[in-house]
């Protein structure tokens, strides 16, 4: 039995494993797909702090050498439940494991379109983030897709650095705040494209243009990058026994990181929370596993 097992490795489950083996806890860290998560498709980041510039797999790959050079344990496998009680169960495709508390670092994963090749074109000319990416694309061409608040504000912020913004939405008019549209239409290098569905990628390594269906009607735009924001899907369907999840699936979880049920910590993108970016992911992880440590040293 461990004293805290941590579901998910990303930036929030693999600070909480630091955090929990300093404090000389034993650990084991359960990780479905890919150590880093969504800072993986990240081909170069440049707001981590202490670093100049890297990679997403660069940053994933020390945060492991950091983990495992102290002491942690890892399980590649998929969580499907945990069964509570004074011992934590954590149910997995390949087996159980238990421990006296768990850290749910699940995140959660960007909408996508569901167009061919997306996928291979993540990080190499699609992004999901404006702070993340927007200063590369500084006096280039670039689109976003979506027309709630985080597409707005993504396309605002990117409309300060690029020479043209394309926003096509699918609806025909803006789910945002109305002070964002105002604001967004105010902007003379921003064009704005409404009942507009994107339909194809084009490009080799890199994308460098969409199609879209526009009120019917086929149009070609080229681009230097396409930002999509159709919102993020939390990965908690599997812990609704043991927290409360808001409508949009996020864990009702405050900055203390303590679920409603004993024992049972919530960490990162997957818990309900305004700013998602890497940095607030380790604070999570570092807040949820000296909570978590507390709990098992029953204080």
């Amino acid at each position: 039995m461990y004293d805290i097992i941590i579901v998910g490795g990303g930036p929030a489950g693999l600070t909480a494993a630091l955090y929990a083996r300093r404090a000389n806890k034993s650990v084991l860290v359960i990780e479905k797909a890919v150590y880093g998560g969504q800072i993986t498709y990240s081909p170069k980041v440049e707001n981590i702090p202490g670093f100049i510039e890297l990679s997403g797999n660069e940053f994933a790959e020390k945060l492991v050498d950091q983990v495992l050079a102290q002491g942690a344990d890892t399980e590649f496998c998929e969580v499907t439940s945990i069964i509570d009680g004074d011992v934590k169960t954590v149910v997995t495709d390949s087996g159980e494991f238990t421990a006296k508390a768990v850290i749910i670092a699940t995140g959660a994963k960007h909408r996508m379109l569901g167009l061919d090749r997306e996928e291979q074109f993540v990080g190499n000319g699609v992004s999901f983030c404006a702070v993340c990416d927007g200063a590369f694309y500084k006096d280039k061409v670039v689109g976003v897709v979506g027309g709630g608040n985080s597409a707005l504000q993504e396309a605002l912020l990117l409309s300060d650095l690029a020479q043209k913004v394309y926003v096509f939405q699918n609806l025909d008019y803006f789910t945002g705040e109305a002070k964002l549209v105002e604001q967004l239409t105010a902007k003379a290098n921003v064009e704005i494209h409404l009942g507009c569905v994107v339909t194809k990628m084009h490009g080799e390594d890199e994308l460098d243009g969409v199609t879209v269906n526009e009120k019917g009607e086929e149009k070609k735009f080229d681009l230097d990058g396409l930002f999509v924001a159709i919102g993020l899907i939390p990965q908690n369907d599997a812990f609704s026994n043991v927290l409360n999840l808001n409508a949009w699936g996020y864990a009702d979880v405050d900055e203390s990181c303590r679920a409603q049920t004993k024992g049972i910590f919530v960490a990162g993108d997957c818990r309900s929370k305004k700013i998602r970016q890497v940095a607030t992911a380790a604070s999570d992880g570092a807040i949820a596993a000296l909570a978590a440590c507390d709990y098992v040293d029953g204080k």
